[in-house]
């Protein structure tokens, strides 16, 4: 029996460099493979500065206070000016997935020259970059995060309750109605920070998305949809001349607090908001952890979405269905 253990042990130290050498390889086809489906970055910006250790981040708000006024020569009221500072914080936490692999799938892989199971590796990636997506949009309850649809510190409005048998949802609108709701919700972060904010990107529940993407303006006669026609008009573009930024978000489908579609207009720039990720994936070296298998794993290191300017951003909701 000792010797078969003894023949285990040299047979699994022996694969070893097939295995380390089939783990870069993994590596590398992980790193190749994009993940459309949870591009959290396309709504989020993604914040990967700082030490990828570090147990969390902490930032400075500088504010002042004072006047400038007409004076004498001889006058003694100079107006003084007044700097108030402000600091908080933001933890990071840790999270991964692994796969493992025993001795006959590695003996097997070396003999025949085929890949060592790169369906594990690849689902391991798809598992975090699922979890970090989740994260991105609504937090988590185990951290005790908000996300991007779910902040508390941002403005909701529920839209007019105008449409076909008093309804707020978007199908029983006017193409008008549903111009009209997206131009008050881009006024209002105007209008609740004096001018100073403004916004540059829409997010739309895929409903609502779907339906101004295909609805065109005069009941169907026209030969623009209600997109378009949003695109070129709204408050930002008319102040600015640039293009609002439309694109569905699936997360947003039940995100209101009766379980309908929410909308969410804001500025995108990390100095509004950011998603934390002082780590992107990083896959392990692989170890031996038996006599007969080995494993490794996938981590990363995030905080989460930090709202930091919450007045840069407005949330609109009922517009589509629960």
């Amino acid at each position: 029996m000792n010797t078969i253990v003894r023949q285990a042990f040299a047979d699994a130290q022996a694969a070893m460099p097939f295995v380390i050498a089939q783990g870069r390889n993994i590596e590398t086809r992980i790193y190749q493979r994009r993940y459309p489906t949870f591009n959290y970055g396309l709504h989020v910006p993604v914040v990967t500065e700082g030490n990828e250790w570090a147990i969390g981040t902490t930032f400075f708000t500088v504010d002042t206070a004072g006047e400038a006024k007409f004076l004498s020569g001889s006058g003694t009221d100079m107006p003084f000016n007044q700097a108030t500072k402000d600091m908080a914080s933001h933890d990071f936490a840790m999270i991964g997935s692994g796969w493992e692999w025993n001795i006959e799938e590695v003996q097997q892989a070396a003999l025949y020259n085929i890949d060592l199971n790169g369906t594990k590796a690849l689902s391991a990636a798809d598992k975090v970059e699922r979890l970090l997506n989740s994260i991105a949009m609504v937090g988590s309850s185990e951290k005790n995060w908000t996300g991007f649809t779910n902040s508390p510190q941002v403005s909701r409005v529920d839209v007019a309750a105008d449409g076909t048998g008093s309804s707020t949802f978007w199908k029983n609108k006017t193409p008008d109605q549903m111009l009209r709701d997206v131009n008050d919700l881009i006024s209002s972060v105007r209008k609740n920070t004096l001018e100073i904010e403004w916004v540059d990107t829409l997010r739309l529940p895929p409903d609502a998305f779907r339906d101004a993407a295909t609805r065109r303006i005069g009941n169907g006669d026209g030969f623009i949809t209600v997109l378009e026609f949003l695109r070129r008009n709204n408050v930002y573009t008319a102040e600015t001349g640039q293009p609002l930024d439309i694109q569905p978000l699936r997360e947003l489908a039940n995100a209101s607090q009766d379980g309908g579609g929410r909308m969410v207009v804001y500025r995108k720039d990390p100095e509004v908001l950011r998603f934390h990720l002082p780590m992107p994936r990083r896959v392990l070296q692989p170890r031996q952890k038996s006599i007969m298998g080995f494993e490794t794993g996938i981590i990363a290191r995030t905080g989460g979405t930090e709202v930091r300017l919450p007045g840069a951003m407005a949330y609109g909701d009922e517009i589509t269905a629960p």
